[in-house]
């Protein structure tokens, strides 16, 4: 168990490799995967209090670190682009990746991994709030960055985070100020600009 453990660990160093689109504030560098994971660790310590105390803190921390693994083997599918054969690809890099560890630990991990992409359960639900919530802190406090890089519009992103009205009004309520005020300054276009 000890041995099939170190080899996670191990293998889980290669999220580091995979880069996203988002850039951590003031930085020009992108950020990778492992990165946005621990951020969103330590988002989830200090939001979970303050919107949803009564929900299981270790369980939405054990999803937001586990979550992005999937992208050693599938890649960072940008949530804005195109995405054809994500959930399969995702799927067969859980179960390798899982697999990796004792089937009574794989089989937890792999139930954390598919409660996060069902959000089905208010852990979930809180899990996935947060992981939309900190690359839309960086695309504002970095003046647009990725949003600006693929020509993303406003209407995108509030379509993209609108579902959080439903798993987390307070949270939601804070995002949609965000968004608008994105818009308001210029940093969050309409319509895409396609000159």
């Amino acid at each position: 168990m000890l041995g099939e453990a170190i080899t996670f660990i191990v293998e889980s160093e290669k999220l580091k490799s995979v880069i996203r689109r988002s850039n951590p504030v003031g930085m020009t560098r992108h950020e990778n995967s492992a990165e946005h994971s621990w951020s969103l660790a330590l988002a989830a310590t200090v939001l979970i209090p303050a919107v949803a105390p009564h929900l299981n803190e270790l369980r939405i921390l054990k999803m937001l670190l586990i979550h992005d693994l999937v992208e050693i083997d599938a890649g960072d599918t940008f949530c804005y682009g195109d995405q054809t054969g994500k959930e399969q690809r995702e799927q067969e890099a859980a179960t390798r990746i899982f697999g990796l560890l004792s089937p009574e630990i794989s089989q937890e991990l792999h139930e954390a991994w598919r409660e996060f992409e069902a959000k089905e359960t208010a852990e979930s639900q809180l899990a996935n709030a947060i992981d939309r919530l900190l690359p839309l802190l960086q695309n504002i406090h970095n003046q647009g960055g990725s949003w600006a890089e693929h020509h993303v519009t406003y209407d995108q992103v509030y379509q993209r985070n609108a579902e959080l009205q439903h798993s987390s009004p307070e949270l939601w309520s804070y995002i949609k100020k965000l968004i608008e005020a994105a818009h308001e300054s210029g940093i969050l276009p309409q319509k895409r600009n396609l000159e």
